[in-house]
């Protein structure tokens, strides 16, 4: 396949994926929309509160796996390695995380009951569900990435969003009543899930199968038959070899590292709030203030996560098969893209900036031209080294970009607790991009050497 047609088939799926997940955020914000008319402020509230935990909670402990699940798979495939012991090792570790969740919850249940949820023991049930559901809801994302069956992957976060906006619908119209019904939908996703992927999986290998099997002859089928038997034969020499290079130790110490860069993926998103309202007397205006410029930087995230999903397969795959001019023309193209956006986001910054703030938060809330455009330009740089993260993942630079990750996150925090800057808003401001553009520093000497120059 040619170097155009390869970049091509990733962009594809690139572009699969974020029209699906685009979509599955319009589902998403039509729940929310649905939610709070059916509801009043109080208990619609607490459904935002408990949505926030569950979807602060899932990525950190399950999205290592998927990700795991998507290099690895990728790889194999491209070696034409089996996928057992991988897929065997991969669930070992995500019941565990699982597992590991479930305890602190338990332990903490009635500190989490009482204080996040105000007694309500219903929506800490429904929490507590929702998380362990989601493993196998990653789990089958991984599966499906790393088999580059993108189309599927957008159809699962869309069935899940579906499922999740029925109950609220259900609300409105009559049909049921009360906040456990609106809170339901939450868990009512990734249950759906476990349904759907199972017979989606099964049905995609048997039109697969029955699609070869139609176009070959009875002698081509026998000598077909034929060739699988002596592979195998050869690969029960090999395949101890073979496995070997995926240990339980293996795979552990990577969703360890993949924990520990989401964990300081949601510090630099999500500690700086908190701190302002520690270092501005307790202030909720100054966290307001941080938390809603921030959204500059979280929103694009939504889309990215499809790009990035579709990106650490597909490199990881060039790497196994040794194509670094296409491996190099992927990450160029997708840091180019990311810049452009960007670029056109300070543009639109710089000109309307103020304006917009006031027109989505009100006009309590005041932001100057410049800092709204550092935040923008941040969140492009941001971006940038989160690419250049999934190529350090696929080059199985895990530790390297975990330390990567480790010292841009101190470095923000530390930032934002010295008084050099009074005002909260104006250390984010700051800080943020500086901390983006550190990451992205980093990162890019990492990929650097790690990654060879094209024959």
């Amino acid at each position: 396949m040619s170097t155009g047609a390869k970049t091509s088939d990733y962009g594809r799926g690139a572009a699969l994926l974020t029209a699906g997940i685009g979509v599955t955020g319009l589902v998403t914000f039509a729940y929310f929309s649905i939610s709070s008319h059916a509801l009043s402020h109080k208990q619609y509230g607490q459904v935002a509160l408990l949505w926030s935990i569950v979807f602060m909670v899932t990525p950190v402990f399950y999205r290592p796996i998927e990700q795991l699940l998507a290099r690895t798979i990728a790889e194999r495939r491209a070696r034409d390695q089996s996928l057992g012991g991988p897929l065997r090792i991969a669930a070992i570790i995500q019941l565990g995380l699982g597992a590991l969740f479930a305890v602190l919850a338990l332990v903490f249940r009635d500190a989490l009951e009482a204080d996040l949820f105000g007694g309500n023991s219903s929506l800490y049930w429904i929490m507590f569900y929702s998380v362990l559901a989601y493993a196998v809801s990653y789990f089958a994302r991984g599966l499906l990435a790393g088999s580059q069956r993108f189309g599927l992957y957008g159809l699962l976060v869309f069935i899940e969003a579906t499922a999740r906006i029925m109950f609220p619908v259900a609300v409105v119209v009559g049909l049921a009543s009360g906040q456990r019904t609106v809170a339901m939908g939450i868990l009512a996703g990734p249950v759906v899930s476990l349904f759907v992927v199972p017979l989606a999986l099964v049905g995609r290998a048997r039109a697969d199968r029955n699609t070869t099997l139609d176009q070959r002859t009875p002698a081509e089928q026998a000598s077909a038959a034929a060739g699988e038997e002596a592979r195998l034969d050869a690969a029960s020499g090999a395949t101890a070899q073979e496995e070997a290079q995926f240990t339980l130790s293996e795979g552990g110490g990577f969703a360890v590292a993949a924990l520990l860069i989401m964990a300081c993926e949601q510090t630099i998103l999500n500690a700086a709030p908190l701190i302002a309202k520690g270092t501005a007397g307790g202030s909720f205006a100054a966290a307001a203030s941080v938390i809603n410029i921030l959204v500059i930087a979280r929103a694009p995230m939504q889309l990215f996560q499809s790009v990035a999903t579709s990106l650490l397969p597909h490199l990881s795959k060039l790497r196994a098969g040794g194509d670094f001019a296409v491996y190099r023309r992927s990450v160029r193209l997708t840091l180019l893209a990311i810049a452009g956006a960007a670029g056109f986001g300070v543009i639109v910054m710089l000109v309307t900036g103020p304006w917009l703030m006031k027109l989505v938060f009100g006009p309590d809330y005041v932001y100057g031209r410049l800092g709204l455009a550092a935040i923008t330009a941040g969140m492009g740089v941001y971006l940038c080294a989160a690419t250049l993260n999934q190529a350090a993942l696929a080059a199985r630079r895990t530790a390297q970009a975990t330390a990567c990750w480790i010292t841009a996150a101190v470095g923000f925090v530390v930032w934002m607790l010295l008084p050099i800057v009074d005002d909260p808003l104006q250390r984010v401001e700051i800080g943020y991009p500086a901390s983006a553009f550190l990451l992205f520093a980093l990162l890019l000497g990492l990929y650097r050497v790690s990654t060879p120059r094209a024959a």
